[in-house]
């Protein structure tokens, strides 16, 4: 069988559907393949959102359990039914799942199960359930999201050696869990089973946590957590993980040189980061240039193949959800003729723990790098008012400005809530806004928001405490 498209997306993740979509609202004829059973991708699957219901769902047990006395809140016979959280976090998978499925069908985008490889200019070759089709398309994107980062000598079997996937659908809550990793999914998922009653290890090859994130608030950031109850063991590694009956041996030695020691634990999670999936999709075949770590080369989205595209994980730029939903509908609009662009400087970034980590733009250490001249203003929420009704005080706000010309060139935050936060300073840099502008800008009282004023207020020395 065979048909004839303008678009044929491979990838049905957010950076894929988010295509489709937007392609059929400008009236293309668009088909999406898509090897798995549902919609989504990693993100609505196995990834941010089964994560966010775990982490919410993890919250208020917590907080249920040591926070709402000193509120003057009596909770008695509280118990964990961890069938029922992970039911729930299933429920809202499949909702949201099943909603992007109705999306494609309004916009009349034609949904294609099986996997899809380039088979040559204009043609796309899809092994599907009952068989073999033929796509024939004047447009090509590959939006096939990226895949877990192995551990060499570590086997993952999804039961007590875990990813992200594993680590979202665990039985029962570990007595010890061992982390590798402390990005945003190891510290993510080690803070849910931490809040439910595990004995939580971070194991991190570099001296610090989050790599990327502005230092000082890394730093802020891992004396919060270690004050919940997190170990770290920094600047070290895992060579490997040994499985006896009832629990597993992790052999870790120091980074630069030294002894070795072993850790017990009933899980290991596996999260050393995330590479792009662009394995058998024809690329090489069809002369579309991917460097050693799997990356698409593109310029603006276009690969150097006419008619091929590329975006979300495959591409250069950070493996985020929002930033691939961004590409979608850029290159669709590009497709169409239109002027799709996505500033990739200014995605911003967020750690969904409690508290927090958000940033978007330059961090202190690019710009002292990049030899940039920038003054600094910071803001702690032990002084904002409505952090301290909410008892809620762990963190700081931060905002880095040209030193000349004031515009602002990285906003930086931990603390409850900032995750929402940071879209007023995104949408503030993308009109190019200075720091006095976010300054004289009147900001609800009281609210969490007004830190982000004080901290721009405090680039040039007028913060007012409250």
């Amino acid at each position: 069988m065979s048909e004839t498209y303008d678009v044929v997306i491979i990838g049905g993740g957010p950076g894929g559907y988010n295509c489709a979509i937007r392609a059929g609202q400008l009236g293309l004829k668009v088909a999406c393949v898509e090897k798995h059973t549902k919609l989504g991708g990693t993100c609505l699957n196995v990834g941010c959102i089964p994560s966010k219901a775990l982490l919410h769902a993890s919250e208020l047990y917590e907080q249920a359990g040591t926070d709402f006395a000193r509120l003057g809140i009596k909770v008695e016979g509280l118990k964990l039914d961890l069938p029922a959280m992970l039911k729930q976090k299933d429920e809202t998978v499949d909702g949201l799942t099943k909603g992007v499925e109705f999306l494609l069908k309004k916009n009349k985008v034609v949904r294609i199960k099986g996997t899809g490889r380039i088979a040559g200019a204009g043609v796309v070759v899809v092994d599907g359930p009952d068989g073999e089709t033929t796509l024939t398309t004047k447009n090509i994107v590959i939006a096939t999201g990226s895949e877990v980062t192995p551990l060499p000598n570590v086997e993952i079997d999804e039961e007590r050696i875990v990813s992200s996937t594993g680590a979202l659908s665990l039985a029962k809550v570990p007595n010890k869990l061992v982390v590798i990793g402390a990005g945003i999914i190891g510290l993510e998922l080690g803070s849910v089973w931490r809040r439910l009653g595990a004995e939580v290890t971070v194991v991190e090859f570099l001296d610090r946590i989050t790599p990327g994130v502005d230092l000082e608030i890394a730093k802020a950031f891992q004396k919060i957590l270690a004050k919940q109850g997190v170990a770290f063991k920094l600047g070290a590694k895992v060579t490997g993980v040994e499985k006896l009956k009832t629990k597993l041996k992790v052999s870790v030695e120091p980074a630069k040189g030294g002894d070795a020691e072993t850790l017990d634990a009933d899980v290991v999670l596996v999260a050393i980061g995330r590479r792009p999936f662009t394995e058998g999709l024809g690329l090489k075949e069809a002369g579309v240039a991917v460097s050693n770590r799997g990356v698409i080369e593109t310029d603006h989205f276009k690969t150097g193949v006419d008619g091929v595209w590329a975006l979300g994980d495959c591409v250069a730029g950070p493996m985020l959800a929002h930033k691939a939903e961004d590409d979608g509908v850029a290159v669709a609009e590009l497709i169409a003729g239109k002027a799709g662009h996505v500033n990739w400087d200014l995605v911003p970034g967020v750690v969904y723990t409690d508290p927090e980590v958000a940033w978007v733009g330059k961090t202190e250490e690019a710009l002292k790098e990049a030899g940039t001249p920038y003054k600094v203003g910071k803001f702690p929420f032990s002084a904002n008012s409505r952090a301290r009704t909410n008892h809620e005080t762990d963190g700081l706000v931060k905002v880095l400005a040209h030193a000349e010309t004031d515009e602002i060139l990285g906003v930086h935050m931990v603390g409850t809530g900032v995750g929402e936060m940071i879209a007023e300073a995104a949408l503030a840099m993308e009109f190019g806004a200075a720091s006095e502008d976010i300054a004289r800008t009147s900001h609800a009282h009281p609210t969490m928001t007004e830190a982000l004023r004080q901290a721009a207020m405090g680039v040039e020395g007028w913060t007012m405490q409250m």
